[in-house]
Formats: C-alpha cells, structure tokens, sequence
C-alpha cells in the first residue's frame, strides 16, 4: 500500500525545481497526477510521460494560476478528467528581485499575482470539490523568507508571509468540513533557479544553514506527501520548515 494510492493530487508550476519533484513523488506513492505549466511546453508534455510510467493517471494542463478564470476552469477540468481533488499544491511562484527603491510597482504586482493571488484563486476553486467530498488537503508552498525576510525581496518576502496568514485562516474556516491545509517554507534549496547563483553565495548560505548545505528539491517532495497522506490528517494550520535548521 502506497501512502497516496488512488488520490488525486494538483499540483501547480510543476514543470521544474520543487514542483516537478513533487509531482513524481506524488506519482511514486501511488497519486493520479493533474499538473500546470505556463511556458515550459516541452518540460509539461515530458513530465507528463514520465508520470504515467508510475502506472498512474496523470495529466498536464497549460494554465496561469494567476488568472482567476483560468484557475476555475483548471478546476472544472482536472474535476471532470479524474473525477475528485483530494489534494492540491499550491506551488506555482516566480521571483523579480530588486531593492525596494528600486523596485518598479510592475515587479510589486507580478509577484504578488503570481505567487499570493494564485493560491486564493486555486484554494476557492478547489474547496467547493473538498467540501462535497468532505476532505482534502490543501498545500501551500511558502519560503523562509516569508518568515524572517530578505533584503531585495520585500516583494517576494511579503507574497509568501501573505500565503502563511491565508494557510492559517483556511485551516480554521474549513477544519470543520475535515479539509486540512498547510504550508511548507522550504530554506535553500537546490534547483535551477538558485543554480544560477555564484559560488561565494552558495558558500555564505550554506555557512547559515546548521545541516551544512543545501536542501534537495525531493526532500521538500517528501513532507508535501506527508501532508497529503492520512498520516497527518490530525495536523491542519501548520507551516513546516524544511531548511536544515536555517531559522529556529
């Protein structure tokens, strides 16, 4: 028995990094797999593929988590393929640096869309399926930094505290109808994004991290199906920190 067999999971901007590795663990234990991407074709249809050798259900579908039409009807449609939502990860996010008095209100706002406003649109969307299955588990991907900040992020840093504040209010709205969610702020994690990164920064981030290194895209996977799994249904408003013992 597979901790996530015959779920059905969302998960949004799966097409790399943390996204891309939940899907296939989701896929390993036992979930059938509805995913998004926006402009990395290529990467959805091939993940795509590569979910469905797991001998599971699994689909891509082009959409912008932003869009709060877009986000309803991917709703709809993931509905009508498998037939439920048992869990969805709000994942999708995107970064636009800058100093604050630098930082242009166009930057302000893609963030915010992007990252905060997607997770409202796809939470709502997906609540009205959980509320008539009377379960769920709802998953949202923050970052230490929505807890502690960062300079040259106050735009990323305010979108993922913002998701942390919406994590905790849905967990009270909704635990009655034994729909649970949570957030993960994953630290300093490996992927293409913080590859692009010089040497010297990596060195200063790790020295921070007590672990001595960077986390692993798979190791955030992990908890994500922890929280998908019944082995958490007692654990509801929750931000677990998956960053090596970077903030304690």
């Amino acid at each position: 028995m597979k901790l996530l067999d015959n779920k059905v999971a969302i998960v949004t901007g799966a097409s790399r990094g943390i996204g891309r590795a939940m899907a296939i663990r989701f896929a390993q234990e036992g979930a059938n797999v509805a995913f998004t991407y926006l402009s990395s074709v290529e990467k959805g249809q091939a993940l795509e593929a590569e979910l469905a050798a797991f001998g599971i259900k699994a689909k891509g579908y082009r959409s912008d988590a932003s869009d709060y039409k877009a986000a309803e009807a991917l709703v709809a449609e993931v509905a009508a393929d498998f037939g439920t939502i048992d869990v969805l990860v709000n994942n999708a996010g995107i970064t636009r640096d800058g100093l604050l008095m630098r930082m242009s209100e166009e930057n302000w706002d893609v963030v915010i869309n992007t990252n905060l406003k997607s997770v409202f649109n796809l939470t709502k969307a997906a609540t009205r399926v959980m509320m008539k299955a009377k379960s769920g588990s709802i998953i949202n991907i923050t970052s230490v930094v929505g807890l502690r900040g960062n300079a040259g992020q106050a735009n990323y840093a305010a979108s993922k505290a913002g998701i942390i504040g919406f994590t905790k209010s849905v967990a009270l709205e909704l635990g009655s109808r034994n729909i649970r969610c949570n957030a993960i702020a994953p630290g300093f994690i490996e992927t293409e994004m913080t590859g692009e990164l010089n040497e010297k920064a990596v060195e200063e981030w790790t020295k921070s991290i007590p672990l001595r290194r960077g986390g692993k895209p798979e190791e955030v996977a992990d908890c994500a199906v922890f929280l998908g799994s019944d082995m958490s249904k007692y654990i509801s408003g929750q931000v677990l920190q998956v960053d090596g013992g970077m903030l304690t």
